[in-house]
């Protein structure tokens, strides 16, 4: 099978960061200089996989459109990486490692120390159920269906930016903390 896209979604409001006393959207907040979004395509870019930015003027509805619309874009895709454009710790190797055990009826999912995490890869069978998606309601109903089917495959990484996002400014100084150790 060929690589799947990754559908980096970038479309949500921030909301809870600003009300944490966020200066700015929390895509735009510095990571070691970088903003938060920067750090996230930078990872897709170096993992060398097909992207695809889900951030219109407006918004969206959710995470549920905007999953259907980045799915709906990629129609020609084998399979779609979900990843949240908040997860600036998320490395090349782990999108590589989701892409590489996605089949066509299959749901890859990473976890990290037995957290599930992001980004959970869908294999091509699944676009009429992510490309259907609306509002707010992501894709958690999906991967517990075909949970039960026994499609899902669950990925072990060593990597905490499958679970560490930045949703709050604490989150933000958890981030840049990470980074900088990892910098010296």
């Amino acid at each position: 099978m060929s690589a799947p896209t990754v559908i980096v979604l970038a479309a949500g409001r921030g909301a809870r960061f600003l009300a944490s006393g966020g200066a700015t959207h929390k895509l735009n907040a510095l990571v070691t200089g970088k903003p938060v979004l920067s750090h996230v395509l930078d990872a897709v870019a170096a993992a060398g996989l097909a992207w695809h930015l889900v951030q219109p003027d407006g918004g969206t509805g959710g995470m549920g459109e905007s999953i259907s619309l980045g799915v709906q874009a990629t129609p020609d895709a084998s399979g779609w990486l979900i990843l949240p454009g908040d997860l600036p710790l998320i490395q090349p190797d782990t999108l590589r490692c989701v892409a590489a055990a996605l089949r066509d009826d299959r749901i890859v999912v990473p976890h990290y120390q037995q957290r599930q995490g992001h980004p959970p890869g869908f294999g091509r069978a699944w676009f009429s159920a992510l490309a259907s998606l609306t509002g707010d309601v992501g894709a958690r109903a999906i991967v517990q269906e075909a949970r039960g089917r026994g499609a899902v495959v669950d990925l072990a990484t060593e990597d905490i930016g499958v679970v560490q996002d930045v949703d709050t400014l604490a989150d933000l100084s958890v981030v840049t903390a990470i980074r900088e150790r990892a910098r010296v």
